[in-house]
């Protein structure tokens, strides 16, 4: 972990002259830290310390508990404390009426930029996510108690406005079987991997009622012959999906639940066509989003300038989603409804706890969980507009708000006059609002992992993974490129520069190449260099590294690979050649040496 320290230090330095501060009382302190608490230091203290300046930022002041563990009598902290003086009134504790913006930055990135490292989590904090998953899913039950049926025929009669036609069309579309399934690429409940899960022997008895095996999971009907070796899974006997811990930060693990294929293999489905309506609706799209995190970065930035607009975030927003709100909303479209139940996990496998019944609509890793919960979310947002009009919603009070509003996942964009009506009809279904990470009084801005102040750009550098050891950490390797190309575009030339010290002592070969080229490199402002012409193609090249990984073994039956063909996207052929063998995410990723294009 030395080596963390040492970067640390090094961004320290340059930010130190960036503006104009002392920073050797700072780097005392923090290695003081550092030594009595351990790497948690820069992954859980800093970044506290950071969160706790973001709530200055946006109230416009310091309280006296902020800042706990670096200030002994409240107020501003000492501790990066030449910083802090360019954007706080050091006696008063109140925002500067021009504060620094490079200063802004640099607290952030001094204090944010280990926040989501890659390490697992002690097993002490481990046992508590699961714990808190488990409360959360009582809270959801508690939640849908309290809910009255007023309120909930006011939630399907908002979610009409804005759905009616949206669903319709994917309820017609299943109802004439116009989907089209696909497997994902990771892991599912039953183990199945790559192409074994175009061979699946399990199907639940009620997928088969809406989704028959024989129209979705064998090539034609000539296969039938198949059927005899499926298992049809009664409810009682169905796989649940399994809920698992990745790292997310130090502090706690991000909790997923890993569906069964059968399961996945039909969400996919449904999603794929639900998006797709949701996106070719021009109107709709102005206040939703699946894959363009665009639109919600640049609001913020009008917010950050304006005041207009509030970012607001949720926590454990897709656990929180109760599928009594999806079914109100999908109420009157029986075959969408029925086939979202259909492929919907009724149950989890949740460590130390067991098989669970799920009040939740579904986990992270549900294909489906990602648009619904963005579609009952907005649904809830304009549920509190509502309030605030003190009349009925139409439709055309809804398209008056594009521009204003806007959902992608749990990253919601409200007018800031309505925020407290939203943040209040969010908390009537259960959902949690975030208020270290919601902003709408100051001119601080948050959305989409994009981050701005007054209009100003003042995003982040974040470390991934520890330092490689070796050249064969090529995980690590790829990381430690990306982190030092990320910092130089960033403007901190001095850190990438010392980072190109310990790459070139791993990388005997590191090249300046184009941001295009595959080649384990250096970007630059200047372009690209090359060693030599190839004599072939007559084209630059250089000698460098790659990523090279080699897809697991993942032979395929003959039936298997005609339905693979068959579910297929698009007129092109595969992109390698030798899928029908090896198929999936590869366990190890290796460099390989060579002389490659620098573009």
């Amino acid at each position: 972990m030395k080596s963390l320290i040492m970067l640390w230090q090094e961004v320290l330095d340059e930010l130190g002259t960036w503006c104009c501060t002392s920073t050797s009382l700072d780097l005392k302190k923090a290695k003081a830290r550092y030594e009595h608490e351990g790497i948690s230091f820069f992954t859980i203290s800093l970044a506290k310390f950071g969160s706790d300046f973001h709530k200055s930022l946006d109230q416009g002041f310091v309280d006296h508990d902020s800042f706990a563990g670096f200030s002994r009598m409240g107020g501003l902290p000492r501790f990066l404390g030449g910083f802090l003086d360019r954007v706080f009134d050091r006696q008063t504790g109140v925002l500067l009426d021009v504060p620094c913006g490079d200063s802004i930055f640099a607290i952030r990135q001094l204090t944010l930029m280990f926040s989501k490292i890659l390490l697992d989590c002690s097993e002490e904090r481990q046992e508590d996510a699961i714990a808190q998953y488990i409360q959360c899913e009582k809270e959801v039950k508690d939640a849908d108690r309290r809910i009255t049926p007023e309120i909930l025929a006011d939630f399907r009669r908002v979610s009409a406005l804005l759905w009616s036609d949206v669903l319709a069309k994917v309820d017609l579309a299943i109802y004439n079987g116009d989907v089209v399934p696909k497997h994902g690429p990771g892991k599912t409940a039953d183990g199945l991997l790559g192409n074994e899960k175009f061979d699946q022997l399990e199907w639940p008895a009620r997928l088969e009622r809406v989704f028959p095996f024989g129209e979705y999971a064998i090539p034609s009907w000539r296969s039938y012959y198949l059927l005899d070796r499926v298992t049809f899974l009664e409810p009682g006997r169905e796989r649940p999906a399994k809920v698992v811990l990745v790292p997310k930060t130090l502090k706690t693990p991000r909790i997923i639940a890993i569906e069964p294929t059968a399961m996945q293999y039909m969400q996919q489905a449904v999603a794929e066509i639900l998006v797709d309506t949701i996106e070719s609706t021009p109107w709709i799209r102005s206040l939703i989003g699946f894959d363009d995190q665009i639109p919600n970065q640049e609001m913020a930035k009008i917010g950050s300038l304006s005041g207009k607009l509030a970012t607001l975030d949720l926590s454990e927003a897709s656990d929180r989603v109760s599928n009594q709100l999806v079914l109100a909303m999908m109420q009157d479209h029986p075959h969408l409804s029925e086939g979202v139940q259909a492929c919907r996990s009724r149950k989890a496998d949740v460590p130390g706890h067991g098989v669970q019944r799920l009040a939740k609509f579904a986990s992270m890793g549900s294909a489906l969980c990602f648009p619904i919960e963005a579609m009952v979310f907005l649904t809830t947002i304009f549920m509190g507009i509502e309030r605030g009009l003190s009349r009925r919603l139409t439709r055309k009070d809804i398209k008056s708000y594009l521009g204003k509003v806007r959902v992608y996942g749990d990253d919601i964009i409200v007018p800031t006059d309505t925020v407290h009506l939203v943040v209040s009809s969010l908390e009537t279904f259960g959902f949690k609002v975030n208020t270290g990470k919601s902003f709408w009084t100051g001119k601080f801005r948050e959305s989409c992992g994009k981050e701005y102040y007054d209009g100003r750009d003042v995003s982040i550098t974040k470390v991934r993974r520890v330092f490689p050891a070796r050249r064969g950490d090529v995980r690590e390797m790829i990381s430690l490129v990306s982190l030092r190309n990320q910092l130089y575009f960033a403007g901190l030339w001095n850190t990438s520069a010392y980072l190109d010290k310990v790459i070139g002592d791993l990388l005997p070969f590191y090249p300046v190449v184009d941001t295009t080229s595959p080649v384990l490199g250096r970007h630059s402002f200047l372009g690209y260099n090359y060693s030599k012409m190839c004599t072939e193609r007559h084209t630059p090249l250089v000698k460098g590294y790659v990523v090279k990984s080699v897809a697991p073994h993942s032979p395929v039956s003959g039936e298997g690979a005609l339905l693979k063909w068959f579910l297929k996207r698009g007129d092109e052929p595969f992109a390698d050649r030798d899928h029908l063998e090896r198929q999936g995410r590869s366990d190890a990723v290796n460099i390989k040496l060579g002389w490659f294009q620098p573009f």
